[in-house]
Order: structure tokens, then C-alpha cells, then sequence
């Protein structure tokens, strides 16, 4: 509209926050059309004539019944004072538009948050560049709890933000997991941010807002409700460079938000459980499908980090053989585990002749592996415990 500030633009969207539901396509199409002043002037002074014809419709193709509830919401609404409450609790509310808005949420489309209001010391845009999500059941196993909290500690000590929901389970632990190691968080709440939920994590929720973010769609004073929880993931999902799912059932909000993640062209994961545990089920679906088995942080960085940041090469200990030259190491293992044998014996079990067996066998008696006992040679006891170990015995 002409005249329009941008005080006059944060003011309807945070009168809109009160009146439009999260993630409302319908509202998103009619923001994007005539921008938040525009919205708001049609829906509280446009309204059908008495014959109801549609071309005197404020949102034509929009249900009468949901712009009523708009309406009747944004009458109510008092944004000066929501804007006051969150600047005494030393936060803002940000918008598109501003330097601090991250432009990722963009991609959301005609779904894309009207605005979040956040508390915290950090910028936002920032900390989203360089976050991974980790979300998972409520009701976790110690395992879920445990490997969510140190994915948690190691993507925090190398830099990385940790993004979750702050519910009980695998979120609460993600977020400790992060504060633990001096690390940065940032909690997504599907109610206003001056209402912590669960009230069991209120000194969580508190410490996140002192070290971290807290960030919500909802203005002050909001209360979460089932569907709020689930359209709070497509924010986690789009906020950061990829979601990591640490148990799930089959049908679990962190399902969702890693399948948002997808569509968004993000990166997903799951970290594996027992094939018995239910509360892997849901995981071990997406790992099916196109998501990325993970174990670790520097797994997890290999995805979603710079080209470049690759994860260490996965192999068992290095036992002092593995060092040995390969025509030693295979006299070695010539070498009967028991009593004194003849270098001739060995050269023949060897296939090689006999004085290069027992060069070799000098090589490893030096070495430490094998000891001369009169004509024949013998495995010291700590090659026969390596020997052993290798073969998978006790």
C-alpha cells in the first residue's frame, strides 16, 4: 500500500501471527499478493455486499468460514503490546525482510512463517547457515537419549548449531547434549516463547534463551495444540542444512519434519537402532528410502559440511602385524600355534623356500613375534594372543 512503513508491515504481521494459523497456505497466498498492510486492510473493512456476490469477496476461493476466524482473531489481536512483551523479555520479532530474517525459510513458499519471534543473544540467520536438526520419539530408549546427546556435543565442538523442538526425549537431550559442550543451540517451539511446554523443561527452555535461541511463530502468551507441534517441524526442517531422526515409530512428528526436510531438498538421516525396538521402526523406514545412514557427528558433517570435510576412514584397531611387511606377515602366519616347528616345516606351509623363511623368521624374532627354542620356532604369547584376536578367538 502507499505509505506503507515497515513499522506498519511488522505491526500486521504480528496482528496477523494472532489471526492466521502456522503455516496456512490460504493466508500465505493472500500476504504474498498484497502484502501483510494489504491482507489486513481487505480483512477487516472489505466485506461482501448483501447479495454476497463473489467479486466483493475480500479472499475469493477462501472459505467464508476460515477469514471469518481470521477476522474475528485479528479484531482481538493487540500487536503493540505483543511487540512490547517481547522486547521486555529482551527479544524481537523478525520479518521478511530484515537482515536478521534467514532467507532459507524462503523456501517454504506460500508457507513460509509470517514472522518468529525470538529470544536470544545470537542472529538467527547466522547460526541457521551452519545447523543440522536432530529430532526424535519423546518416549526414548538410554540408547536414543544418549546418541542424540553426544551427535549433539560433537557437531557443537566443531561448529555446528544444533536445531530442536525442546521436547522431552531425543530433543531435550539434543539441546543439553550442545549446552553441554559450550556449544550452540537453538529451540523451536510450536507456542509463544514466553511459554515454555513442556513445563518440565522451563529451566531447559530458559537456558537455551540465555546461550542460545528460542524461536517461535506464535506471538506471546500462545499455547501449543497438535497441529501447531506438527507444521513447528516444517520450520525445523527448513531452517537448517539437513535433519538427523534418532528413533521414531512409524507414525512420529520426526518423521514428518524429515520428509519436509526432503522436499525441501535438505539433507536427511537416521541413525539405526535394534531391528526388535519399536522406536526404531520409523527410522529404519527412512533409511529404506533416501535418507543416509549416520553414527556420528563427522558422518553427519560429511553431508551437510563444505566439499571437502570428509569422515575418518572406519576400520578396527591397528595391531603391530598389520605393520609388517607382507612376504613377513605371511611367514608369520606360517608359524603353527603350537611348540617348536622347523624352519623347513614352516617354509613348506609358507610355500617359500627355506632361506628366505628364516630370514624373515629372524626379521620377526627381532620383532618380538616369534622365539627359536633348539632347531625349531614357536609364537611368542603375544603373537599367539594377536593371532587369536584376529581370528576371532578368545
Amino acid at each position: 500500500m502507499t505509505g506503507t512503513t515497515a513499522m506498519d508491515e511488522r505491526r500486521a504481521r504480528a496482528t496477523l501471527s494472532r489471526a492466521v494459523e502456522p503455516g496456512d497456505e490460504h493466508a500465505g497466498r493472500w500476504l504474498r499478493r498484497h502484502g501483510a498492510t494489504g491482507f489486513l486492510d481487505r480483512l477487516l473493512h472489505h466485506t461482501a455486499d448483501s447479495a454476497g456476490t463473489s467479486g466483493d469477496e475480500p479472499f475469493p476461493g477462501t472459505g467464508s468460514k476460515r477469514v471469518a476466524s481470521w477476522r474475528l482473531r485479528a479484531t482481538a489481536a493487540d500487536p503493540d503490546r505483543d511487540l512490547d512483551t517481547i522486547q521486555e523479555l529482551g527479544g524481537r520479532f523478525l520479518v521478511p525482510g530484515d537482515t536478521e530474517w534467514p532467507r532459507q525459510l524462503d523456501d517454504l513458499g506460500d508457507a513460509r512463517p509470517l514472522g518468529l519471534w525470538v529470544r536470544g543473544p545470537a542472529d538467527l540467520r547466522t547460526w541457521a547457515l551452519r545447523s543440522v536438526a536432530l529430532v526424535g520419539a519423546r518416549a526414548c530408549t538410554p540408547y536414543g537419549a544418549h546418541t542424540a546427546a553426544d551427535l549433539a556435543t560433537g557437531l557443537a565442538r566443531q561448529g555446528w548449531v544444533v536445531v530442536s523442538g525442546a521436547a522431552y526425549g531425543i530433543d531435550g537431550a539434543a539441546h543439553r547434549g550442545a549446552l553441554a559442550a559450550a556449544g550452540a543451540t537453538v529451540a523451536v517451539l510450536a507456542c509463544g516463547v514466553d511459554t515454555p511446554y513442556p513445563r518440565g523443561h522451563d529451566q531447559l527452555i530458559r537456558r537455551i534463551a540465555e546461550q542460545g535461541l528460542v524461536v517461535g511463530e506464535l506471538p506471546p502468551d500462545s499455547h501449543p495444540t497438535p497441529s501447531r507441534f506438527i507444521l513447528r517441524n516444517r520450520v525445523i526442517a527448513a531452517l537448517t542444512r539437513g535433519t538427523v531422526v534418532i528413533e521414531a515409530q512409524h507414525r512420529s512428528g520426526s518423521l514428518v519434519t524429515a520428509r519436509a526436510a526432503a522436499r525441501l531438498g535438505r539433507h536427511t538421516m537416521g541413525v539405526p537402532g535394534p531391528v526388535t525396538s519399536a522406536l526404531s521402526a520409523g527410522v529404519h523406514e527412512l533409511l529404506r528410502g533416501d535418507a543416509t545412514l549416520v553414527t556420528d557427528a563427522e558422518e553427519v558433517i560429511e553431508l551437510v559440511g563444505d566439499m571437502g570435510q570428509l569422515a575418518p576412514a572406519r576400520r578396527g584397531p591397528v595391531l603391530p602385524r598389520d605393520l609388517l611387511a607382507p612376504a613377513t606377515a605371511h611367514i608369520l602366519e606360517a608359524v603353527p600355534a603350537r611348540g617348536p616347528t622347523p624352519t623347513t616345516v614352516i617354509a613348506r606351509r609358507a610355500g617359500t623356500g627355506p632361506d628366505d623363511t628364516l630370514a624373515k623368521l629372524y626379521e620377526l624374532h627381532s620383532l618380538g613375534f616369534v622365539e627359536r627354542h633348539g632347531e625349531g620356532w614357536q609364537l611368542t604369547n603375544t603373537a599367539t594372543d594377536a593371532s587369536n584376536a584376529r581370528r576371532g578367538g578368545t
